[in-house]
C-alpha cells in the first residue's frame, strides 16, 4: 500500500514537471531570424512589417540582420537565418541553383538612382544610365569628379559593377574611385561630404535626403535601374535548424493584399511619394521577366 502511494506520488510529481515544462515551452518566445540588405532596412519598412506581424502573433521575436545582399545570402548558406530579403538577382540565382534557398517571391520594387552634386561636373543629369557612367569615368580621369562605391558585395554594389561592365569600363584602383566598404546610409554620407557621385536605391536616399544637402538625383530613368526586392525561405532540406513554418507564415503575410497595399503607401505622407511599389503577385509576369534578365538570363 505504502509503495503504491509512493508510486502514485512520483507519477503525480512527474506529470506536474512535464506539464510545467510544456507550458514554459509554449510560453517561450518564438524567434524568426531574417537577414536583409542594409538599404531596405534603412527605410524602416521591415520594422513596420514586423510590428504589424507581432500584432497577430504577440509571442514572436523577429530578429533582423542588416548587411549587404552578398553577406545576407551567405548567412542563409551558413544556417544563421530562416529567411532573407534581398535585391541582387545575379547573386540570388547562384544560391537558388545551389539549393540553399527555396524559390522566392518578388514583393516590392523601386529604382536605383545615380546621385551627384548640384553642379554636376560630369554633366550626367537626365542621361541614360550607361552614358552617365561613361561620363563619370571620363570626369574622374580628368580630375573633376569622384565616385563613391559601396564596395561591399551588396545588391547596390553588384548593380553598380554591372553598370560599369555595360559601359565597358573598370574604375577599380582609380584615385577618384572611393570604395566605402559600408552600408548605404554611410556611403551616402561619404558621397555627400565629398561632393561625389554614387549609386543608391531611391528609398534610402529619400529617407535620408534631409541629411544630404549636397546630393541630387541626377539619373532616375532607365531599365538598368529597376530594383527588385525578393523574399526567400532558407531550404530546410539543405540547412538544419530553419523555422520553415514561421518563415512561410511571415512570407505569406508580406505578400498578402493588405500588406502589399501598406507597402505601396509607405513613405508617401512624409516624402510625397511612396518608397516602394508593391508587386501584388506580379500578375503579368513582367517583374519576373526583368528578374531573369538582371540575373543574367
Amino acid at each position: 500500500m505504502r509503495r503504491s502511494l509512493q508510486v502514485s506520488l512520483f507519477i503525480l510529481v512527474l506529470g506536474l514537471v512535464i506539464a510545467t515544462y510544456v507550458w514554459q515551452i509554449k510560453r517561450a518566445p518564438v524567434r524568426l531570424r531574417i537577414s536583409t540588405t542594409t538599404s531596405l532596412y534603412a527605410t524602416g519598412l521591415l520594422e513596420e512589417l514586423a510590428k504589424k506581424f507581432r500584432e497577430r502573433k504577440p509571442g514572436v521575436i523577429i530578429e533582423f540582420m542588416p548587411v549587404g545582399s552578398g553577406e545576407a545570402l551567405k548567412k542563409a548558406e551558413r544556417g544563421d537565418v530562416d529567411m532573407v530579403f534581398v535585391h541582387a538577382p545575379n547573386l540570388e540565382k547562384k544560391y537558388l541553383e545551389n539549393g540553399f534557398l527555396k524559390p522566392g517571391k518578388i514583393f516590392a520594387y523601386n529604382t536605383f538612382v545615380i546621385l551627384g552634386p548640384e553642379e554636376d561636373p560630369a554633366g550626367i543629369r537626365g542621361r541614360a544610365p550607361v552614358d552617365a557612367m561613361i561620363a563619370i569615368f571620363e570626369a574622374g580621369e580628368a580630375g573633376s569628379a569622384k565616385f563613391v562605391s559601396r564596395g561591399d558585395n551588396s545588391g547596390t554594389h553588384s548593380r553598380e559593377l554591372w553598370l560599369w561592365s555595360l559601359a565597358g569600363l573598370d574604375p577599380s584602383g582609380k584615385e577618384w574611385y572611393v570604395e566605402s566598404g559600408t552600408g548605404m546610409a554611410e556611403t551616402l554620407m561619404i558621397a555627400n561630404e565629398y561632393g561625389a557621385y554614387t549609386l543608391s536605391d531611391i528609398g534610402t536616399y529619400l529617407k535620408l535626403s534631409a541629411e544630404l544637402p549636397y546630393l541630387r538625383p541626377l539619373v532616375t530613368q532607365g531599365s538598368e535601374l529597376l530594383n527588385l526586392y525578393s523574399v526567400y525561405i532558407v531550404n530546410p532540406e539543405v540547412i538544419d535548424g530553419v523555422n520553415e513554418e514561421l518563415a512561410h507564415e511571415f512570407q505569406e503575410f508580406v505578400l498578402s493584399d493588405e500588406i502589399q497595399e501598406f507597402i505601396g503607401s509607405y513613405g508617401a505622407a512624409e516624402f510625397g511619394s511612396p518608397l516602394f511599389h508593391p508587386a501584388y503577385g506580379d500578375p503579368d509576369g513582367s517583374l519576373r521577366k526583368a528578374w531573369v534578365q538582371l540575373a543574367g538570363g
